[in-house]
């Protein structure tokens, strides 16, 4: 009989060695190539490249037939909500393609630079920021977009320049993480099937005032400044980010409401931009659809995956042992659970060194956690969100990090500290697992 609990319990164990397989290729490929000074190191190994020696493993090891362990990862691949998810992943790409290339970006750069006064240059980097990337639903675009204004700020003032990229990085953290086309959102709401506006309202709760403390501390540590000169801008290029951000609060469907980006970004590029037509336009979706493929694929594959590993117990067997860590705290079975999921993410972010995949990973297992204590899925959406791009945004190894110092020439490791959105971020969210605010109702 003992005999028997024993083989289960390796077996469930061993459910979960696919896993750790995928992370120890991904993460010792990024290890070595930093050791060697690879540029973005933990990025040298594509994530569903990755994945096929764990899948390879998780159907060799499967209890039963071969075939039936194919069909086990095709159920898990095509699940409906991943189905959904790869689309809104494609649509979200091309939205945020077709209306960087008509210029949306530089406008919505220059409209800030237009209204906040010079003196709060540090608050009006983080603002800009914030709103580039709420509106992009990406952190590296707005890195791109904004670090270098905030290099040149630095070098006619006389702020530091790792408080002015830090600024920037915490912008774009902020918006990635409230974006309702950012790939982390989707990623997360799809995972435990909320909707967009729901997974918002419990998490601007807690980003806003982080965001709130963090344009006090920078306000408090303000420089003078002389005058920046702004170019001028067209209005109507900002139309289609306030349209989309708009219509995410409506109950149209989420591809519904991302076609009606890309349509009215290609509109106004049309008739606003001399040089854009449609042979370009075709470009952008296509360049969106392309640079939204690998984690889009990768969501499918992992997917699978986790179908095979639930199959065998492997997730059951994680969720006890998270749950045996958890009581450590001492604290009540909710509580418990929900930060039970943020060490999940925490940790899966720390291994692959991006938000996205993070989510995508623990997905499936934060969804079996919260069904094992009961949680609320919209503050298990928003804590995966929240935890994911808390960590991603201070990592040294991540890819905002080494895009920001790359820009800036900086060390990773010396604007750790100065990325202060992200630290405030995470107090916050801690104390709304322990006071477990905000309480909303669905409606």
């Amino acid at each position: 009989m003992t005999s028997d609990l024993s083989s289960k319990v390796q077996a469930r164990v061993l459910a979960l060695l696919p896993l750790i397989v995928f992370l120890a290729i991904f993460l010792g490929s990024g290890i070595y190539h930093s050791i060697i000074g690879t540029e973005f190191a933990f990025y040298q190994v594509k994530a569903p490249v990755a994945a096929l020696p764990a899948i390879i493993l998780a159907l060799l090891i499967y209890r039963g037939q071969i075939n039936e362990a194919i069909e086990e990862f095709l159920k898990g691949a095509s699940h409906p909500n991943l189905i959904l998810m790869f689309m809104v992943f494609m649509f979200a790409g091309a939205f945020a393609s077709v209306s960087s290339t008509i210029g949306s970006v530089d406008a919505t750069v220059q409209l800030g630079l237009s209204i906040i006064p010079p003196s709060f240059v540090l608050p009006m980097l983080f603002i800009i920021s914030a709103f580039i990337a709420t509106a992009m639903g990406t952190s590296m675009g707005t890195i791109a977009a904004c670090a270098p204004i905030a290099f040149g700020f630095a070098q006619v003032t006389d702020i530091e320049v790792v408080y002015a990229i830090g600024a920037v990085v915490g912008g774009a953290m902020f918006g990635d993480n409230l974006s309702m086309i950012s790939d982390t959102t989707i990623a997360a709401t799809r995972s435990q099937n909320v909707e967009l506006r729901d997974k918002f309202r419990v998490n601007v709760w807690i980003a806003v005032p982080a965001s709130v403390i963090t344009l006090i501390i920078y306000i408090l540590t303000t420089h003078d400044s002389q005058t920046i000169e702004h170019t001028s801008y067209n209005l109507w290029l900002i139309l289609p980010y306030l349209a989309v951000f708009m219509l995410a609060f409506s109950r149209l469907h989420v591809l519904v409401t991302l076609g009606t980006g890309i349509l009215l970004s290609g509109l106004i590029g049309l008739f606003v931009q001399p040089e854009f037509n449609l042979l370009k336009l075709n470009t952008a979706i296509y360049n969106g659809f392309v640079g939204m493929f690998e984690v889009a694929l990768l969501s499918m594959f992992l997917g699978g995956l986790s179908a095979i590993m639930q199959k065998e117990g492997g997730l059951q067997w994680l969720i006890e042992r998270i749950y045996s860590v958890t009581r450590l705290f001492r604290v009540s079975r909710e509580r418990a659970g929900e930060l039970g999921v943020s060490f999940l993410v925490v940790f899966s972010n720390l291994f692959v060194a991006n938000n996205t995949v993070a989510i995508i990973l623990s997905g499936d297992m934060a969804r079996e956690v919260s069904k094992e204590y009961g949680l609320d899925p919209k503050r298990v959406a928003a804590l995966m969100d929240i935890f994911s791009c808390v960590v991603q945004g201070l990592i040294p190894y991540g890819a905002q990090l080494l895009l920001a110092c790359s820009i800036a020439k900086l060390s990773p490791v010396e604007l750790l500290g100065h990325i202060y959105y992200c630290w405030v971020l995470a107090i916050f969210a801690i104390l709304s697992i322990l006071f477990h605010y905000p309480r909303l109702k669905t409606v």
